[in-house]
């Protein structure tokens, strides 16, 4: 059975996905070139691809924004994994294509519409997944077996890992640490536990609470996502309780070690963790809300003012402290 007829802009004011996640680019007339390349754009997601910035996390922390030459590394590494996402996010619409049509909101996603023919969107992943392979030659052996690794992970997830409860969002936790090991090795750049740690811990964070959101909002929860028949809103209630909360405190604990202290020649590098602490409490704000319109609070979060403003002025702040040294000129 082919896709769907594809429901004209005219003829679904209420578009959910208009509401949800304004396209990046104005639309074109239906059916024309243009229309397509831009349901390819949307495939790909460029929009999420602020998740891969855990890439340049080492580069930030080791204090190496003044060497260009790390930067341009990072910024490589970096692109190397958008163009990864986006195989990725094409290879999850072509699996969930069905579950997607059965979605009040992912089913205006170009694939389950139709927009994006489903063979074009398998040449579409097949390109991105051989640029990504061939572009980190460069980076060397580590670095190229993390982008392996990360996208082994992937086909693992799409295709039968998903549907186990937990283990799938432990396998989305296991991708942002993989980008960070991936960022200190394509820099040379040690990384801490304490980085580990808690990119780990807020990567199930907000992994659960994805999941948490989809339950309440989800009217056939298993047509939708097979592994949510398997959650519990009570467990997941505690596992974003659990994980928020050892995330703030993994943070605070980083910030205070001597070690990190000694580093940065600074003891004020803890009063920023009443930014993690808001980022925590707002995330949770969203979730609660579950607004059936949002595909995710994932993404609501990237739209969302107060959260967008507070991550901006920890990034300021934090960039402030570790770099005042060479900003006045130290040694």
């Amino acid at each position: 059975m082919g896709p769907p007829d594809v429901p004209k802009i005219s003829e679904r004011p209420e578009d959910p996905l208009q509401v949800a996640s304004p396209p990046i680019l104005p639309d074109s007339p239906q059916g024309s070139f243009l229309w397509r390349v831009r349901g390819v754009i949307r495939t790909v997601r460029p929009q999420q691809w602020v998740k891969n910035a855990f890439v340049l996390a080492p580069v930030v922390f080791a204090k190496n924004l003044t060497h260009p030459s790390i930067i341009t590394r990072g910024l490589g590494a970096f692109g190397i994994f958008c163009l990864l996402a986006g195989a990725v996010y094409t290879m999850n619409d072509i699996v969930d294509v069905e579950a997607d049509r059965a979605h009040p909101v992912k089913r205006y996603r170009p694939i389950a519409s139709g927009r994006v023919p489903i063979p074009v969107a398998k040449v579409l992943a097949v390109v991105l997944v051989l640029a990504a392979l061939v572009g980190s030659i460069p980076g060397g052996p580590w670095f190229m077996g993390v982008v392996v690794l990360y996208f082994l992970q992937n086909v693992a997830y799409s295709f039968r890992l998903k549907k186990v409860a937990y283990v799938d969002v432990c396998l989305i936790a296991f991708g942002f640490v993989l980008r960070v090991l991936a960022g200190g090795f394509a820099t040379k750049t040690p990384i801490s536990g304490y980085m580990v740690a808690c990119t780990a811990l807020l990567a199930l964070f907000l992994g659960f609470g994805k999941r948490r959101h989809e339950l309440a909002t989800a009217a056939n929860a298993r047509k939708q996502r097979e592994a949510l028949s398997a959650y519990s809103p009570h467990v997941l209630n505690v596992a974003l309780a659990v994980t928020g909360l050892a995330t703030v405190g993994t943070y605070l604990a980083y910030t205070l070690d001597p070690g990190t202290r000694a580093f940065f020649h600074t003891d004020f590098l803890w009063p920023t963790v009443i930014h993690p602490l808001f980022g925590i409490l707002r995330f949770l704000q969203l979730v609660a809300a579950g607004r059936p319109r949002s595909e995710s609070p994932t993404q609501e979060i990237l739209r969302d003012t107060p959260f967008m403003v507070n991550i901006i002025l920890w990034v300021i702040e934090v960039v402030a402290i570790l770099y005042q040294l060479r900003l006045t000129g130290s040694p």
